[in-house]
């Protein structure tokens, strides 16, 4: 009998943009960001991006945008390797990316899905969020619709 793995999950850093690239690459062929484009999400003061390992081996990651005193937020991207999918890792990182939000002031929170990704709008619903708007042909070259979802996120008690 093999041990389970050891899922870790930790604050992403410059240096793990070649692991994160991967996983994006991996996971969104037609439309992964751009590498330049994620050194910048990497770097800014406005994100934080997660990233999880199992055994040591980076096999998800996931960024908000979350100015602080804004009162916003953007669950920018989340990306999960094929073999770890059904795990729950989805789960951990929009609770965390949640959380992010929610120390950085944000009481509400925004995001953009793929219309033809149910499993990921499921996820995102179970945690709060509604669909609001369409943007239509939004993820090229596919010409699939983008479906904008928003969430409130609540205060602890006794924090205004």
């Amino acid at each position: 009998m093999s041990a389970a793995p050891s899922i870790r999950l930790r604050d992403a850093e410059t240096s793990d943009l070649d692991a994160i690239m991967a996983l994006e690459t991996a996971t969104f062929p037609s439309d992964a960001w751009s590498r330049d484009g994620m050194l910048a999400e990497l770097a800014s003061p406005h994100t934080v991006y997660l990233l999880v390992t199992s055994d040591d081996e980076p096999v998800a990651y996931g960024g908000v945008s979350a100015p602080l005193g804004s009162g916003q937020a953007d669950i920018q991207t989340i990306a999960v390797d094929a073999t770890h999918r059904r795990l729950g890792i989805g789960t951990l990182l929009v609770e965390q990316l949640l959380a992010v939000a929610r120390d950085r002031g944000a009481t509400e929170i925004f995001l953009e899905v793929r219309a033809d990704n149910p499993g990921a709008r499921a996820l995102y619903e179970r945690h709060g969020f509604v669909e609001i708007a369409v943007r239509p042909r939004y993820y090229q070259p596919d010409d699939v619709d983008a479906v904008v979802m928003r969430a409130p996120i609540d205060r602890p008690e006794g924090v205004a």
